[in-house]
């Protein structure tokens, strides 16, 4: 069997909310260590436990709040876990904050230099490739290629990313909520791409409250609650499981 792409075990990451508010000194002397007990120390996830095998299509599912797009800045390695820990097997297509990387003063054209070769795409790809991936992120995006990108729409800012990210080949992709932004004809230029990208066996995490989303490209489903996972089974599953408590 093959070995998981993505293995979590007691997984957990603290945060602490009024970060920078500073403590009287009596309180530094009658709490040992300095640190108030209602510092507002808070787990969005913790004794997290699942795996990923390679070409899973795995659907995070729950409330806002829960802990989802945490966990995918998890895997993406942004964030580093404080309790246990998460191993990913290969590199990661993150296309999580779609014009995230982008330079405002530099133009589309040398954005897609930019960002693609954060990424790993050689110049030479990025050459060879370059009229598909501008094509792709549609007529607007072409007309204003040469343009300093602090004069696109956020709409045009995002299809210029998700074409950049999507011809990353590397085995992972991370979503977070892709689809819930754009025009529809984006969107199905969206659906179009992960679905061909399923079929190459690319490994799929996806984060959405969209359940027709979920059940035509995910098979496996996460529900989290209050940061705990509280199912590991079928996107159906999954899927029961957060409508109950929506519900109620």
């Amino acid at each position: 069997m093959d070995q998981p792409i993505i293995e979590a075990e007691n997984l957990g990451i603290r945060f602490v909310r009024n970060r920078r508010r500073q403590l009287r000194l009596r309180e530094m002397f009658i709490h040992k260590g300095g640190r108030h007990p209602d510092a507002g120390e808070f787990w969005p996830l913790r004794n997290v436990n699942f795996q990923v095998r390679p070409g899973d299509a795995m659907g995070i599912i729950g409330k806002n709040g829960t802990g989802k797009s945490t966990l995918l800045r998890l895997i993406a390695g942004v964030l580093i876990p404080d309790e246990g820990g998460i191993k990913v097997r290969g590199a990661v297509a993150p296309l999580l904050e779609l014009s995230a990387g982008f330079s405002n003063d530099l133009t589309g054209r040398e954005n897609v230099h930019l960002v693609g070769s954060l990424h790993g795409l050689s110049s030479a790809y990025l050459k060879r490739n370059f009229d598909e991936i501008i094509s792709f992120a549609g007529e607007q995006c072409e007309k204003a290629i040469d343009t300093p990108v602090r004069h696109y729409s956020s709409g045009m800012k995002v299809r210029l990313g998700f074409s950049v990210i999507s011809h990353l080949q590397h085995p992972i992709l991370l979503m977070d909520e892709v689809m819930a932004v754009g025009d529809a004809e984006f969107r199905k230029k969206c659906y179009a791409t992960i679905e061909r990208l399923l079929a190459e066996g690319r490994t799929l995490v996806l984060v959405s409250h969209n359940e027709n989303d979920l059940t035509r490209f995910c098979t496996r489903g996460l529900y989290f609650n209050a940061g705990r996972l509280e199912v590991d089974g079928t996107v159906r599953e999954a899927l029961d499981a957060y409508n109950n408590v929506v519900r109620t």
